[in-house]
């Protein structure tokens, strides 16, 4: 190929080009090149190729254009009959005879093609010639050619290698300075510049700014620019320009082509600040001062005024601190360059007249804005003027800047605490000594003693920054210990700033740390403290009791005196000593230092003992990663070791670290510690309110869980059970089970060998009482409850074969617990907690126990409950039935008698499933044994009744027994009424709650109000067309706000307080459950709802007495008498903040509004008939003032309804009313409905006077 087009270039250029045509741009491109810049100056070429070139170039662009002009032959004729279409066989082709319109629109797409092929060789022969070494053509013979490929650059759009051949061509002519380069640019720098803002690459930025003095040859003032000028705009926010220094210099060169320009720019840019990244606005920052150190005239003067002004404005007086941090942002592209000439004197003018003023506003976010600027501005000053003036207003900054230390708002604090410090060490050495004094004191002082944590918090760190400058040292040095305080600070990120400043001074030469906080106060932070704070003072106190520098023997002793001195601080240390670079090598001698002191005959003291392990236990812990290490643990606590070890521990927490050890490293000989760890697990008595054992159980039950044992436990404390519970069979004459009390053969674990046959059958040989045995099952189902808590734990006991044993003993337990609580004072909710809450992860995970244990089967078939469902459902039959004769037994006393809808309940569930129920018996207890108090019978049923609610929670919320929500919902009407009831009966009781016993009821109200709500939830989110609403919903709602009042008025505000925060995140179902039934009217129609008039005549609620009583007393409508007689508690302040939250949220939906306001239109009513006027009055005031504005008479459709049956009642209530009282209470409250009652008739007729 390079021979023929050699040879046709020596021929003629015309032939040359013909050839040249005829190859592909890229694999002729270097042949071309090589013959192109081999031809001589002199040659003939030099003069015939330009001429044959533009004659080329202007023969393919007209034929393109004809090309492009619209075709007569795709104009089609009045419509011919169509043409007999061949039948398709197998003689004939499958493929479509396409029509002469397709044939024709190929052909022109080839050709199309063809043409622009041509001019992607011909362009690349111009650019050649242009760049020709030699300079071998003439510049005004290659002009027309190129200017002819240039202006018609729009037509070839989509041949994107034709226009990046032309761009090239007009970018080196432009490059080169060749004659008549300004009429190259119109077309291709809008392409170059469109083609970078396109395909974002920074070769392309780069080609636009070499080319940028082009674009000041453009008239900016003409309309046809304004594609260019769009283009420009689109580059300011175009991340890669704001990224490459090159972009930057080309946008800040672009401001300096048109003031309108500018104006455009500067806008474009004010409209990013808002959203803009950091990156961004530091990018903005930097082109504005470019533009205006280069700009001259009306554009600097438009840089200055209109824009840097207004941007200082802004940040004074932006409207959060977010968009004036912003704003500074750009504002330090000028800032950062204050050395720069002209810089600072324009600062000083465009800042100075509004800084000093905004410090001492009393806005206190204009005050806080403005001391950002201050601070990023120090020192503000004129460098024209004179020292003088020049100190006067570094004074003034001073001044104003000790002010706003002790601002009255928190956050001006903390900038000003972090800006003086920042300011002094930048400025030390050239402030005056006067000021720094004035400074320091203040901060250490009193801001290092702020009520604020943030400001304590700037505090340290800006003394943490300002220790950055050596100048400040001597002083420092002497104030420090002044912060010693903060680390006992409340605020945890305090406490771990002081530890980051400690860090700090001790690495700098003659401070000492522990002067600034003493040792004792470190040790006791490094014991108790978060983990992120000791971590802290680990790192810190590492290189003092345990230096990498000094012979090993010596650094475990110095870790034995730490520990010695304060032996949790020395456990917490040996914690992280490995995180933060203690050798492994070092530790591994340390434990066997420690283990040495725990095994030696030296006196130690148990608190050091305690130290000791702990230590060892967290070492252990971190060694054991290494397989190195864990092996040589395990060679050290060989043979009888750990034995001694746990012999040695005297203490829980102590014991709980030998098997921490022990679980971490499964040492070889593990029967002696097995048997110790079920000695633990079994006697177990007390242990739910003792924390420490806790620790050590939980230890105890991992250790069985890692070495395989957990069924040989499992099955020793299912033996206590069965034993208690054979106790209650004998004591109380509890029905058991046939056979739930046979052993139960299992295979052998692998840990069975390594526990003594006396652990694996706890007969109980020793002589024990039955409370003895029974506080030990109550740490067993304390345990059960915990493992049920670990997912392993959890699997363990599931798949354990002794599970229905276990099951069966916490049911008999738990029905003693619950029908003996009234007469033994040991009774507790522990056995209940447990045999629920296995029954729910048993329903959960499908586990199935032998039926005939739990009652009999169900007789009917049913297929839509699974038979662990059905398990589900006689464990709650049995809680019922067990509650219910609790119940009935203390209604001979004087304690609250069981409301209704305890026995309706029960009997619901019963007859629901067509099943009898168990047969249990409690008989009286005997004589020897006393019976309970009659203040103390309340609080324990309180708590049986609470864990039976959490039982049915739980169960619902875990998708069980949805069927029953309804019987759930009067469980607990019941249940609250119940509660009621007795704190309305203790006043006038003889003897009072003890306040322990009120602090028990108290917690299980509050428990039991959320559990409520929580049912509430479930129901709402179970509501469908096939599952309406029960109706029961509606009274529960109504019995939590009797609740709350309840509560107010016999036990105090300050609980009611307590039981209102727990309400606050479940009133929007209480909302919904009050407005129930005519929410679902609304939605479902007629027919699909209850009547809440019946329900509130059945059992009226008292809170709404409470309501109208207390509008009463703010409407002044009380009686002195009444008034006088009334104490600050029925005022109900709780109470009527409840409200107001409550009337809040109806405010924020119409419909729901409408539904909630009924019900107490539909209480009026019952006032009405019930001749309570007082009620009717405070009611409607409450609907009227509160629910409604005085002026809002838009009610709803519902309470329109119920309007259109109270206000002429209240008519009819006047005319027979004789009681002037009564009359006027009457004549209030019509007074009261009439407008919106006319509104509506006369306005919107929406209601109509009917005939009665």
């Amino acid at each position: 190929m390079e021979k023929r087009l050699r040879s046709s270039l020596q021929s003629s250029a015309q032939e040359f080009l013909s050839l040249a045509k005829k190859q592909s741009l890229k694999s002729s491109k270097p042949t071309l090149k090589s013959l192109i810049h081999n031809i001589n100056p002199n040659s003939d070429l030099s003069s015939s190729l330009p001429i044959s070139l533009h004659a080329s170039i202007s023969h393919s662009i007209q034929s393109f254009q004809n090309l492009l002009e619209p075709n007569p032959k795709l104009s089609k004729s009045p419509r011919s009959p169509p043409i007999k279409r061949r039948r398709r066989s197998s003689r004939h082709s499958k493929t479509p005879v396409e029509p002469d319109s397709d044939h024709y629109e190929s052909d022109l797409r080839k050709e199309k093609q063809k043409v622009l092929e041509d001019l992607e060789i011909l362009a690349c022969i111009a650019l050649l010639c242009v760049s020709h070494p030699k300079k071998a053509f003439s510049p005004s013979d290659l002009l027309p050619g190129v200017r002819a490929l240039h202006d018609n650059l729009i037509l070839f759009d989509s041949d994107s290698v034709l226009l990046s051949e032309i761009a090239n061509l007009c970018e080196e002519w432009w490059k080169e300075d060749l004659p008549g380069r300004e009429t190259l640019i119109s077309q291709s720098l809008p392409f170059l510049l469109s083609k970078s803002l396109t395909l974002k690459r920074k070769v392309d930025v780069h080609r636009v700014y070499s080319l940028r003095e082009a674009f000041a040859l453009f008239d900016y003032e003409d309309e046809s620019i304004e594609d260019l000028k769009l283009l420009l705009i689109r580059c300011v926010i175009a991340p890669l320009y704001l990224k490459t220094e090159d972009g930057r210099r080309f946008l800040a060169f672009v401001f300096g082509l048109s003031n309108q320009l500018v104006k455009e720019m500067l806008a474009m840019i004010r409209s990013q600040i808002p959203f803009g990244r950091k990156s961004m606005l530091e990018a903005y920052g930097d082109i504005l001062f470019r533009a205006w150190k280069a700009a001259e005239g009306d554009s600097k003067g438009e840089i200055e005024n209109g824009f840097l002004q207004g941007f200082i404005d802004g940040a004074i007086h932006a409207s959060s601190c977010a968009f004036a941090a912003s704003i500074r942002r750009v504002l330090g592209g000028f800032i950062s360059q204050r050395t720069t000439k002209g810089v600072e004197k324009l600062l000083f003018r465009l800042a100075e007249p509004v800084i000093f003023r905004s410090l001492q506003v009393a806005n206190s976010n204009v005050r806080q804005n403005a001391l950002h600027l201050l601070l990023d501005m120090f020192p503000l000053e004129d460098p024209d003027c004179t020292k003088e003036v020049k100190d006067t207003l570094l004074d003034k900054q001073f001044f104003l800047l000790e002010r706003l230390l002790m601002d009255d708002c928190p956050d001006v604090r903390v900038v000003a605490v972090e800006g003086s410090c920042r300011i002094l060490h930048l400025f030390w050495e050239i402030i005056p000594s006067a000021s720094i004094t004035k400074i320091i004191t203040k901060v250490f002082d009193e801001l290092s003693h702020d009520i604020c944590n943030e400001v304590r918090l700037s505090t340290l760190n800006g003394i943490i920054y300002l220790l950055g400058n050596p100048q400040s040292h001597e002083i420092l040095k002497v104030l420090l210990p002044r912060l010693g305080h903060l680390m006992l600070d409340n605020a945890f990120s305090i406490r771990a700033a002081v530890a980051d400043l400690l860090l700090l001074i001790r690495d700098i030469r003659n401070f000492q740390f522990n002067k600034v906080v003493g040792l004792d106060v470190l040790l006791s932070t490094l014991a108790n403290d978060e983990p992120h704070v000791a971590q802290k003072i680990t790192k810190l106190l590492l290189p003092s009791y345990f230096p990498s520098k000094v012979p090993v023997e010596e650094a475990c002793s110095r870790c034995v005196t730490l520990i010695k001195r304060s032996p949790m601080a020395g456990a917490r240390f040996c914690e992280f000593a490995v995180s933060e670079g203690a050798s492994l090598k070092s530790l591994m001698e340390l434990i066997r230092v420690f283990i040495s002191l725990v095994l030696s005959p030296d006196k130690l003291g148990a608190d050091q003992m305690e130290g000791l392990l702990v230590a060892a236990a967290n070492l252990c812990d971190s060694l054991t990663s290494e397989p190195c290490y864990k092996s040589a643990l395990k060679e050290l606590l060989a043979g009888e070791k750990v034995m001694s070890l746990f012999s040695a521990a005297s203490t829980a927490r102590a014991q709980s670290s030998i098997l921490k050890i022990v679980s971490t490293i499964s040492p070889d000989d593990e029967a002696g510690i097995f048997e110790e760890c079920m000695s633990l697990v079994t006697n177990c008595s007390g242990i739910s309110d003792n924390v420490e054992r806790q620790a050590t159980v939980r230890s105890a039950h991992k250790l069985f869980l890692f070495c395989d044992g957990f069924d040989d436990m499992f099955e020793a404390l299912t033996v206590r059970l069965q034993k208690t519970a054979y106790r209650c069979h004998i004591k109380f004459g509890t029905e058991i089970p046939k056979d739930s009390f046979s052993s139960t053969k299992r295979k052998k674990s692998k840990s069975s060998g390594k526990i003594s046959a006396k652990w694996k059958h706890v007969n109980g040989k020793r002589t024990s009482n039955f409370e003895e045995d029974y506080s030990i099952a109550l740490g067993i189902a304390w345990q059960i409850r915990d493992l049920l808590i670990s997912e392993d734990c959890r699997k363990a006991i599931l798949g354990s074969q002794t599970l229905e044993l276990s099951f069966l003993a916490l049911k008999i337990i738990s029905e003693v617990s619950i029908m003996q609580c009234i007469h033994c004072e040991y009774m507790d909710t522990s056995p209940i907690l447990a045999y629920t809450a296995l029954a729910l992860h048993m329903t959960l995970q499908n586990v199935s126990i032998n039926s005939k244990y739990c009652g009999t089967k169900n007789n009917r078939t049913d297929s839509s409950r699974s038979h662990m469902e059905a398990m589900l459902e006689q464990t709650m039959d049995h809680m019922l039935n067990c509650i219910e004769k609790l119940l009935e037994a203390g209604d001979s006393g004087k304690s609250s008698k069981l409301p209704s809808e305890f026995e309706q309940a029960k009997g619901a569930i019963r007859h629901g499933r067509g099943r009898k129920e168990p047969q249990t018996d409690a008989s009286c207890p005997s004589a020897h044994e006393s019976a309970y108090t009659e203040q103390k019978r309340v609080p324990i049923k309180v708590k049986m009744l609470t864990a039976i609610l959490k039982f049915m929670v739980d169960a619902t919320m875990m998708g069980f027994l949805s069927h029953y929500y309804g019987q759930f919902l009067k469980f607990t009407s019941g249940y609250v009424q119940y509660i009621i009831s007795a704190l309305g009966q203790q006043p006038h009781d003889q003897c009072q709650l003890k306040e322990e016993d009120l602090k028990d009821i108290v917690l299980c109200v509050n428990s039991s109000f959320t559990y409520a709500a929580k049912l509430l939830n479930q129901v709402h989110r179970a509501v469908s067309e096939a599952s309406p609403l029960p109706p029961e919903a509606f009274d529960v709602a109504n019995n939590l706000l009797d609740l709350i009042t309840s509560i107010e008025s016999h036990l105090g505000s300050g609980k009611a307080a307590r039981l209102v925060a727990a309400a606050k995140p479940w009133l929007p179902d209480l909302i919904l459950a009050l407005g129930s039934g005519h929410i679902l009217e609304e939605i479902q129609g007629e027919g699909m709802h209850f009547h809440a008039l019946d329900r509130i005549k059945v059992h009226f609620p008292s809170w709404p007495l409470i309501l109208a009583r207390t509008e009463l007393r703010e409407m002044g409508e009380v009686s002195p008498e009444e008034d006088g007689r009334a104490s600050e508690s029925e005022e109900f302040p709780v109470f009527k903040k409840l409200l107001g939250m409550i009337v809040t949220l109806l405010k924020g939906n119409l419909n729901i509004l409408d539904a909630v306001g009924v019900i107490f239109l539909t209480v009026s009513v019952v006032g009405l008939e019930r001749k309570d006027f007082g009620l009717v009055l405070g009611l409607l005031h409450f609907v009227c003032m509160k629910l409604f504005s005085q002026d809002d008479r838009e009610w709803g459709a519902m309470m329109l309804a119920s309007l259109q049956d109270i206000y002429p009642q209240i008519e009819r209530e006047l005319e027979e009313e004789n009681d002037e009282d009564g009359t006027q209470k009457l004549l209030s409250a019509k007074e009261l409905l009439e407008p919106i009652w006319m509104y509506h008739i006369y306005e919107t007729g929406r209601v109509s006077m009917m005939d009665e």
